[in-house]
């Protein structure tokens, strides 16, 4: 298996960039990867590899306003059906007890 499968890339979509990798102070080397765009030429993070002792890790990138945003549109989603569901009244007749005078 090709390490694009095993990271979530799809054949449709163009190959990710790698960055040029760089040693951190306690010995590790990181190599950042981002996705370019479908539609767009706009690079989005996609992770960084870790290699430490021999061994490669891969450390996705969290697009932390994306989730924000989805949060949000989510709480005002339910806040309208919440809205209609309080304003609108049944279209069946009240059947509750009423006093008649």
């Amino acid at each position: 298996m090709a390490i694009r499968e095993r990271l979530g890339f799809t054949a449709a979509e163009p190959a990710p960039v790698y960055g040029e990798p760089f040693e951190t102070a306690d010995g590790a080397i990181v190599i950042t990867v981002a996705r370019r765009g479908v539609i767009s030429p706009v690079m989005r993070p996609a992770g960084v590899f870790v290699v430490r002792d021999g061994a490669a890790t891969w450390v996705p990138a969290v697009d932390i306003n994306r989730i924000a945003l989805l949060g949000e549109l989510i709480g005002l989603f339910a806040a309208v059906i919440t809205s209609l569901a309080i304003l609108r009244r049944p279209p069946w007749p009240d059947l509750g007890r009423h006093s008649c005078d």
